[in-house]
């Protein structure tokens, strides 16, 4: 471990720091614990080395470590205490703290003057959650921001040809997709059987494949400003076959499906979204809905705020039969797709498949990198066979910033004002 590195609060940051964070994120309770199974417990071997023993093999561990939530707590002013405690008092070694958050309203960052990287260039950060699109370009195009996420495609151009703005872009590890129920669990992800709904026939789910035009969706809801994906995984990402080919609109094949899974007078689905969370999701949704129903499946559409969406459906494993979600991890590897969303048993899985748990489990134990590969081109073939769920695109970011700011949009979402520069130096 780095040595001289200091959290906020003064703490030092050291094996203990490592121990008691690692240790707790694999708690069950916790909803990224899925990602961290194979710890078993960390050894202290001195103040500055951890030793982590693992129940298995771990070819992503060093990936996995650069997730958000294998960030290092101080464990003196954690001691004891619970996650709401935790989410409202965050105490890091990054290059800025935090100085105050109001909910809904803004969250403000000081730069650390004696971070070990040397103090941040922008001495002050403020976020503001602006969820109205034309709101918040508007906020960019006043001035009053400096950097805007999620520009709509159809608001790109008055950006990128205005005179103190430009726009940048990025093409994303996030996927927007459709996710199927084909099973049923209990709030503590126990699997208690199939599902007892029309997509737990996989007839019914390769005819909605069928049925959505993903094109149109990109050209007229979108602007073009996406990418087709015939999985959830991008070129960016480790296990990415590029021998898999997107699914093309077939009306005429998605109502035989029907006919052949009993349904020849078509069927009636409930389509869950989110609103204000994804690029034009709602519109997505809707242009999902219209196109379902040329092929008789009649889709009532739902949308909700995001949070709630999660927590009282999607965590719940009460999303289906059929619900929209982004997805997009910093590991850009296979494992943090398939083992959140699919596997048997984890936190946001609606989804369960002996065949692909037993793929999973054996490339999440494969060290050697090319045979890891084949194993994932293997789910991914079982995951498309399958009609696991929709594969809609890959997101292209986009980003209006001021000009006075040197900056440039990452896939990964994140914006890291260390990384950043005001060129009038203010």
């Amino acid at each position: 471990l780095r040595k001289g590195v200091k959290f906020h609060n003064g703490e030092e940051f050291n094996a203990e720091s490592v121990k008691f964070s690692l240790e707790r994120v694999k708690d069950a309770k916790l909803r990224a614990s899925s990602n961290f199974r194979p710890i078993d417990h960390v050894e202290i071997v001195d103040p500055y080395t951890a030793r982590v023993h693992t129940s298995k093999p771990w070819p992503t561990f060093t990936t996995i470590m650069t997730f958000r939530q294998a960030s290092m707590y101080p464990p003196k002013a954690y001691a004891g205490k619970d996650t709401a405690f935790i989410s409202k008092n965050p105490i890091g070694t990054g290059p800025y703290k935090l100085v105050r958050w109001s909910k809904d309203e803004e969250i403000v960052l000081e730069a650390d003057p004696g971070h070990w990287r040397g103090a941040p260039r922008i001495k002050t950060v403020v976020f503001r959650p602006i969820p109205d699109d034309a709101v918040r370009v508007a906020a960019l195009q006043n001035g009053e921001v400096d950097v805007a996420v999620n520009i709509p495609p159809h608001l790109a151009s008055p950006i990128a040809n205005h005179p103190r703005l430009f726009l940048s872009t990025a093409p994303s590890i996030r996927t927007i997709q459709l996710m199927f129920q084909t099973a049923e669990y209990d709030e503590q992800h126990k699997l208690l059987g199939p599902y007892k709904g029309v997509t737990a026939d996989k007839r019914v789910r390769q005819a909605i494949i069928s049925a959505v035009d993903v094109d149109e969706i990109i050209k007229t809801v979108l602007d073009g400003k996406a990418m087709r994906v015939a999985t959830m995984l991008t070129p960016l990402h480790f296990g990415f076959d590029p021998s898999l080919k997107p699914v093309k609109q077939d009306v005429a094949k998605a109502k035989k499906l029907l006919a052949d899974a009993g349904f020849p007078n078509g069927v009636e689905i409930t389509l869950n979204g989110p609103q204000g969370r994804y690029v034009r999701d709602k519109e997505v949704a809707e242009a999902v809905t219209g196109q379902l129903a040329k092929a008789g499946i009649k889709a009532t559409l739902r949308t909700h705020e995001f949070v709630a969406y999660l927590n009282n459906l999607i965590y719940k494993h009460k999303g289906g039969p059929v619900w929209l979600i982004g997805w997009g991890t910093p590991t850009l590897d296979a494992e943090t797709i398939y083992g959140p969303l699919f596997r048997t048993g984890a936190n946001l899985t609606s989804y369960s498949n002996p065949e692909l748990d037993r793929l999973f489990d054996e490339a999440q134990a494969i060290m050697d990198e090319k045979k890891r590969l084949a194993e994932y081109h293997q789910i991914n073939k079982l995951w498309v066979e399958d009609a696991a769920a929709v594969p809609l695109y890959q997101q292209l970011d986009l980003y209006g910033a001021s000009k006075r700011l040197n900056w440039k949009a990452r896939s990964d979402e994140l914006i890291k004002a260390y990384d950043m520069a005001l060129k009038d130096g203010k």
